[in-house]
Parts: C-alpha cells; structure tokens; sequence
C-alpha cells in the first residue's frame, strides 16, 4: 500500500500436510503470482525498479510455510524478486494461439495428424453446448470411476467451481455426441478479458481421443470468435506435449518460484529415497 492506494498484490493458498504448512496452487488453479500496478512515468528502468520494490515487500509479508510453489501466469516477470530472497525458479510452459488469426489459418497451422483426427471425429460426432452442469459432471465421475480412480481435484471442489463460471458466463461445457444423442467426451473452458483456457476434459473409455480433438478445435474457433487467446493452460508430460503440439500454438514460458524450509527438504529427500519411482515422489508440489 501506498497511503490508501494499492500498488501491488499477491493471492495464494494455505494448506496443511500432515505437519506441515505448504502453500501450492489451490486445484484447478495452473497459475497466481503477484500483480502490480504501474507507474506513469519514468521509463523502463524506473519501472522495473518499482517492480521489484513491490514485490519484494509482498514476498516480506507472506506467512511463514515449510514449503511454498506457484507458477506464474506467462505475463508476470517478476520472478528475479523471489530468486534473491532465497526462492528457486523454474520454466513451465503452454501453448496459446493467438486472436489475430483466422479460423482457416488455425487450422493450417495445426499438424497433418491432428487435422486427420478431427476430420475423423467429426463424421461420427457432434459438438454442442452442455446446458446442465451436472450432465458434464455426472459424465466426468463415471469416466473416473470407470477407470478405478478418484477426482485429483476433489469432487465437491470441481462441482462448485464448476457450476460457479457457468452461473457468471465465465466459461463454458462442450460436449461431443455420438449418433445416438450419448455423450462421448467433454471439455470445460473459462475466461477472462484477454484469454480462454482449456481447464477440463473427459472421454468415454469406448471413445477415441479424437473426440477431445474435436472438441478442443470447437474451442479455438470461439475464442478466435470472441477475440480472445486460446491457452493450453500448460503441459507437463511428454505425451501431453505431444498430443497439445499438433495444435499449431505458440509457446509461451511460465516462471515458477519454490522455497523449502530445511527440515521439509530433508524430509521430501528422504521420502523421494523410499518411494523412488512413485509419481508422487517427483511432484513440484509434495
């Protein structure tokens, strides 16, 4: 604050691990960071100055945590704040396609593979809206159960945050349906003044990816529509990158900033030894 003015703020997330106090991204939540207000005058220089003045007293007043990880949304550069206060940084990455271009010159963009396999789904498929959120949810959890797993993000989490933007028309349920009107995969996408994300997805386990192809195409042509950038919303395998390349985006880089108290990392190290191999075991947010 300055007086009564706001110059820079920073939301994040408290939790409890067992023992520990961690701070990570809330589900369903791929990036925060600290936002700060520019100043009018004085250039480049003075402006990157007051940025990292800002942020650094926003990182002075987060509370203390044994271990604390956020990736930043790809327009927050602020992460050299963090990287002399004793925080480590790291690369994330999504893809995003940008407004400026036609729905033609999308599609000529993406590769021939992905193209063949949208052409395909669309012979059998059909996307339209889905009007009731629990049509959407209902079809995620038996996919889930179908498969013998649980909701990462939690059940109830994803209902509310799920009706949520769709009660504020931020976002929007696609499905893809087969000739005999049953759903065969769904995505939810969000919004905001510049971008839509890509945030959920399921499929049927009788039902190809092409499906999910088909579905993430309809997407891009509206946000082309509504001017806004279509984002990937992140990758972090090589199978997701793979299958999200064919889609012709650019990519962009999101920072990502950790700390670990020593008593946590020594206890993350021992725990990374006895559970070599696991998944969990090399989770940015253990």
């Amino acid at each position: 604050m300055h007086g009564r003015r706001v110059l820079g703020e920073m939301p994040y997330y408290l939790a409890r691990k067992g023992v520990w106090r961690v701070s990570r991204l809330p589900p369903l939540t791929r990036s925060l960071g600290p936002v700060i207000e520019p100043i009018a005058a004085g250039g480049p220089a003075a402006e990157f100055r007051h940025r990292m003045h800002v942020t650094g007293r926003l990182i002075e007043q987060l509370p203390r945590f044994d271990s604390f990880f956020q990736v930043f949304d790809h327009r927050v550069k602020d992460a050299l704040a963090f990287a002399l206060r004793g925080f480590s940084v790291s690369a994330r990455y999504t893809f995003h396609i940008a407004p400026d271009c036609t729905p033609a010159e999308a599609w000529a963009r993406m590769s021939g593979k992905t193209r063949n396999v949208i052409r395909h789904a669309a012979t059998h498929l059909t996307v339209r809206p889905i009007e009731r959120p629990s049509e959407f949810l209902n079809f995620y959890d038996a996919n889930l159960a179908a498969r013998s797993r649980t909701n990462a993000y939690g059940t109830l989490i994803m209902r509310e945050l799920v009706n949520a933007f769709v009660e504020r028309q931020a976002g929007r349920l696609l499905g893809a349906y087969n000739p005999r009107g049953q759903l065969a995969g769904v995505i939810g996408i969000v919004w905001d003044c510049n971008n839509m994300y890509y945030l959920l997805s399921s499929r049927s386990q009788t039902t190809s990816g092409g499906a999910i192809s088909l579905l993430i195409w309809a997407a891009i042509q509206e946000a082309i529509d509504r001017k806004l950038t279509f984002d990937f919303d992140g990758f972090s395998t090589a199978a997701a990158y793979a299958f999200l390349s064919g889609f012709g985006g650019t990519l962009k880089q999101r920072l990502g900033v950790e700390r670990l108290g020593t008593i946590y990392s020594v206890a993350r190290t021992i725990r990374r030894g006895v559970f070599h191999g696991s998944r969990e075991a090399f989770s940015a947010n253990l």
